[in-house]
């Protein structure tokens, strides 16, 4: 299936909705398992995206996805702020004040944010700030701007999430590694598998990965897949991601998985991808439940 260039709002490119048939998994997810990566968008007339946003996606509301979560029978979700957007965060903060024990957050800022509105997001379940490098998504941030951000959010123990294609890693190599916080990357940064095992960019993350500051989302296999469906190339990449840091890795659905090219996944199927990506029940558990548990402050009591 081919990308949608239909206009949605305001002559904004749109994209592909996922997929609404979601199957049921054949793995089942350990009790307190956690989608670590996901979004809501909208609904656009309560929540508009953002001016600057590059593309109007159709809505994703919490509602929505608490249906999915239900499905794959998922408990607890980080829900990533999209560019969509941008940073009105009043969307991901919706969804988390109607799950609060089981939801958390990870924000878009800038310089226009108060200490003040910093503290009502910590308290709003937010605990991360995003960043994105991609081309798609506008491109490289204001790096002094970041950096600046960073050092505000850093006294509320939050951490930074990067959205990185695979070139990012290897021109700002150095300057992700002046931060002395945790640095989760989004993607496994987005390595083609049609570039194979030994690119640049893999090997300058698994390095990465040897910091122990350093983690790593295992999910968009369908976005560094070359083969496509089931997506079994991106396999042995993650596997190799899981042995360097087991106790931190996360695994998320990406879901509504905005801006998807080709093939929109099925979240049913991305999630019978685990036991492939995680060889055993002591990882699975690991990557599902205790690492997210950890770093977002889950009660697994």
């Amino acid at each position: 299936m081919a990308d949608s260039t239909d206009t949605h709002i305001n002559g904004k490119k749109s994209c592909m909705p996922p997929d609404p048939d979601t199957c049921t998994p054949v793995f089942n997810a350990p009790a307190k398992a956690c989608d670590a990566h996901c979004h809501v968008f909208g609904p656009h007339d309560l929540f508009p995206y953002h001016p600057s946003s590059t593309y109007h996606p159709p809505d994703g509301p919490r509602e929505k996805l608490a249906e999915l979560h239900a499905k794959l029978g998922i408990e607890r979700a980080v829900i990533v702020q999209a560019s969509c957007h941008g940073p009105d965060n009043r969307a991901m903060l919706d969804a988390i004040k109607h799950n609060p024990k089981n939801y958390r957050g990870v924000c878009i800022a800038n310089d226009s944010f108060s200490d003040e509105d910093f503290a009502d997001l910590d308290a709003g379940g937010v605990r991360g700030v995003r960043f994105n490098f991609v081309t798609h998504l506008g491109g490289t941030p204001d790096l002094d701007m970041m950096t600046r951000v960073l050092e505000r959010v850093q006294p509320l123990g939050w951490h930074l999430v990067i959205h990185v294609n695979a070139e990012d890693i290897i021109s700002f190599q150095d300057f992700f590694l002046q931060f002395d916080m945790d640095i989760i990357v989004d993607h496994m940064g987005r390595v083609p598998t049609n570039a194979g095992i030994h690119q640049h960019a893999f090997q300058i993350l698994k390095q990465f990965l040897e910091r122990e500051n350093w983690w790593v989302k295992i999910c968009g296999s369908e976005r560094i897949s070359a083969a496509g469906p089931p997506f079994y190339d991106a396999v042995p990449y993650a596997q190799e991601l899981v042995e360097i840091a087991p106790d931190r890795t996360l695994w998320g659905t990406d879901w509504p998985h905005p801006n998807i090219k080709k093939f929109m996944p099925n979240d049913g199927d991305l999630l019978d991808l685990v036991p492939l990506l995680a060889r055993d029940e002591h990882l699975q558990r690991k990557i599902l439940v205790d690492n997210p548990a950890r770093l977002y402050g889950f009660d697994n009591a």
